[in-house]
C-alpha cells in the first residue's frame, strides 16, 4: 500500500490553484496537471508499507495546535511546476513532530528536506512562449487536520483516499 501524510486542502485554496493551472494551459504549457481532487500538501511521504494502523497510530501521538497557511509564490523541482505556502516555521514544526513520530516507530519515510509545496504540474513542457510568469492568487485555509492518505493508481490517474488522520487541538 502506498501512503503519505498531508494536509488536504479547502475549497479556496483549490480554486486558486486551478486558476494558476488554467493560466499555465493557455500559455500553453504542456504536462500533467494535477487533477483538482488530488491537490494536497505532503507533509511526509511514506511509500509502500503494509500496515496504514500502525502509521495512524504513530501520527495520533502528533499534537498541533490549528494554524493558517495561505499561497506563496511558486516554483519547478526539474519539470514539475508547484505553488508554495507561508507560515513555514509552524508547518515544519509540525512536521518534524510527524516524522520525529514515523522514526520512533521504525517506519520508513522519504528523509528529503521538507520544501512546503503543492504540486500543480508534472511533465511540464513549455509551449512557444516559453515559460510563463504566473500570479499566486490569495488563498488560505486554517489546518485544522492532516490525514493520513493512501495512493493507487487507476484507469485514468492516480486516485488518492483519506484513511485516517488527526485533528488540531483547540481551546488551550
Amino acid at each position: 500500500m502506498r501512503l503519505f501524510i498531508a494536509i488536504n486542502l479547502n475549497d479556496e485554496m483549490h480554486d486558486a490553484l486551478m486558476e494558476m493551472q488554467g493560466s499555465l494551459r493557455l500559455s500553453s504549457m504542456g504536462g500533467n496537471y494535477t487533477k483538482e481532487e488530488n491537490l494536497h500538501l505532503t507533509l511526509a511521504f511514506i511509500g509502500e508499507y503494509s500496515d496504514p494502523d500502525e502509521v495512524l497510530d504513530a501520527l495520533e501521538t502528533v499534537s498541533f495546535r490549528p494554524f493558517d497557511i495561505e499561497l506563496s509564490g511558486y516554483g519547478t523541482f526539474g519539470d514539475l511546476w508547484w505553488v508554495g505556502t507561508t507560515d513555514p516555521s509552524g508547518l515544519e514544526a509540525v512536521v518534524r513532530r510527524i516524522r520525529k513520530a514515523l522514526a520512533d516507530r521504525g517506519i520508513p519515510f522519504d528523509r528529503k528536506r521538507f520544501v512546503p509545496h503543492i504540486t500543480i504540474l508534472r511533465k511540464a513542457t513549455p509551449g512557444k512562449q516559453g515559460k510563463p510568469a504566473l500570479d499566486v492568487p490569495a488563498a488560505g485555509m486554517t489546518v485544522e487536520s492532516i490525514s493520513l492518505m493512501r495512493s493507487e493508481r487507476g484507469r485514468h490517474g492516480m486516485i488518492y483516499t483519506e484513511i485516517g488522520g488527526i485533528r488540531g487541538e483547540t481551546g488551550k
